[in-house]
């Protein structure tokens, strides 16, 4: 990867290294042209020249262009310059869900509140025809003045619309035996290596509203394929195990996003969303 700090790209003048992972490196810079701090994620070098990776991270910045939602990062741009390809996004002020996981559990309502937030963006992707599949705390972005964005739809399948439902199914199949996601987060289907269709989101959500409440994965194992068996196979600990104060109303909205079973989970984000809320409602009445 070449040092980028201080050069221009376009019009975005390159700051400093905000951030890394596996699809990019992260950086802070200013649009000269409008004269705003933006982020700019640069595909690294190592895999430019890979096809389908360069495929899957195009599709990431076309399917967060196509929506437009408060609980989704915002896309402002995305193009090719020389070797570089990157897309620009608004800058967020704030941490990940999992950084903000290492001080321990959530309180109950707090979680809820995210929650609700979350299977709203969900539900406005889903109705886009857009599946995320890797919902997980790392891709959760606690912004500092409370809100939440969904980050990181480099997984996401452009889907149509089916006749017998509101939200989509996968129209891009992942070939048998092939998992795509992360281990603990994934659902049933998607460790079945079967296509992976709105519900599926809905149950790593329940992973990490899970998470949120208990401190603890709903599913964790010692090594990856035991934890794909016990997401097969096993149901979680009771969360009331792990947090005594929980709303016993909440525990079954969690327990049902974790129904093994796609139609047994609640069938779209508003869905889930509304209950969520109702428990806040509830309790606080």
């Amino acid at each position: 990867m070449h040092d980028l700090i201080g050069r221009t790209l376009g019009h975005y003048r390159i700051v400093e290294q905000i951030g890394a992972g596996g699809m990019g490196v992260v950086y802070r810079a200013h649009d000269e042209r409008l004269d705003r701090d933006v982020a700019v994620k640069v595909l690294p070098e190592a895999v430019a020249h890979d096809a389908g990776r360069l495929a899957r991270f195009e599709r990431e910045a076309k399917a967060v262009a196509r929506l437009s939602h408060p609980n989704i990062l915002e896309i402002f741009d995305f193009g090719r310059e020389g070797e570089i390809t990157c897309a620009v996004t608004e800058l967020l002020d704030g941490e990940t869900l999992r950084e903000h996981l290492a001080g321990g559990p959530l309180v109950w309502r707090r979680a809820t509140e995210i929650g609700a937030a979350i299977a709203d963006g969900l539900g406005a992707a889903h109705d886009s025809g857009i599946v995320h599949r890797d919902l997980k705390p790392s891709n959760i972005f606690l912004i500092s003045d409370g809100r939440v964005k969904i980050l990181d739809f480099g997984l996401a399948r452009n889907a149509e619309p089916t006749s017998d439902t509101r939200a989509p199914t996968v129209s891009i199949h992942t070939p048998p035996g092939l998992v795509l996601g992360t281990v603990g987060h994934l659902s049933p289907e998607q460790v079945r290596g079967e296509p992976a269709d709105h519900r599926s989101d809905l149950f790593s959500l329940g992973c990490v509203l899970y998470e949120m409440v208990c401190g603890r994965r709903a599913f964790s194992k010692d090594t990856a394929a035991e934890t794909m068996t016990s997401i097969l196979k096993e149901e979680p600990s009771d969360l009331r195990l792990f947090a005594a104060e929980l709303s016993p109303v909440l525990a079954n909205i969690i327990r049902r996003c974790l129904e093994k079973r796609p139609e047994a989970r609640f069938q779209t984000g508003q869905d889930l969303a509304l209950a969520l809320r109702s428990v806040l409602q509830v309790e606080s009445g």
